[in-house]
């Protein structure tokens, strides 16, 4: 039988050694638990002499090939350089709801999307809002993020897992990817007994 592989999305790809230390981790708990860990940063990816443009488009043909090799995806769905989660990890478990593959997510900060919201917007300082969104409504719908990104985890059959780290660990802790290992594991034996 096939070894399931899950991808692994975050924006840990943006910490010091583009996060292999992080994704290393990672791998390590999928093996513990019986999975197969596909990191972005898997693969030798040449690209020697390419415009910074032509680097990027490289970057995101490398993962969606990784994607369109895995049988689900986990999601850092820690909020990254702003209120929300990295926008590229949002694509990328778009993508694979796309597939109809499972979605699992996990995020480090417990506040609701719509607190963070509100707080950034109603105390913000003026200076860090653009003017095209000064004005507009908040989302309120008792989310860990935008209903977008949840939906998707929930119409896998998961949850999103909110787990509090301390500071300064919420992109290096595996906390709650741990726990998404332990909702797909179980996942996978129901089916199998059904």
């Amino acid at each position: 039988m096939p070894i399931f592989q899950i991808y692994l999305a975050g924006p840990e790809v943006f910490l010091p050694g583009f996060g292999r230390a992080v994704f290393d981790g990672k791998k390590a708990m999928c093996a513990e638990f019986g999975f197969d860990g596909v990191s972005p940063m898997d693969g030798e990816l040449n690209v020697e002499g390419m415009s910074s443009f032509e680097q990027g488009l490289a970057i995101y043909g490398g993962n969606l090939a990784h994607m369109n090799r895995c049988d689900a995806i986990i999601a850092n769905m820690t909020p990254f350089r702003s209120v929300s989660m990295d926008p590229g990890t949002a694509f990328e478990m778009g993508y694979m709801a796309a597939l109809g593959r499972p979605v699992l997510g996990y995020t480090h900060v417990t506040a609701p999307f719509h607190h963070r919201s509100s707080r950034y917007y109603e105390h913000g300082r003026d200076d860090l809002l653009e003017t095209y969104s000064v004005g507009t409504s908040v989302e309120r719908f008792d989310m860990p993020d935008n209903l977008m990104m949840v939906g998707a985890v929930s119409r896998a059959g998961f949850c999103v897992h909110q787990i509090g780290v301390p500071a300064g660990e919420e992109l290096t802790s595996l906390a709650g990817f741990r726990m998404c290992l332990e909702e797909l594991r179980e996942r996978r034996k129901q089916l199998r007994a059904t």
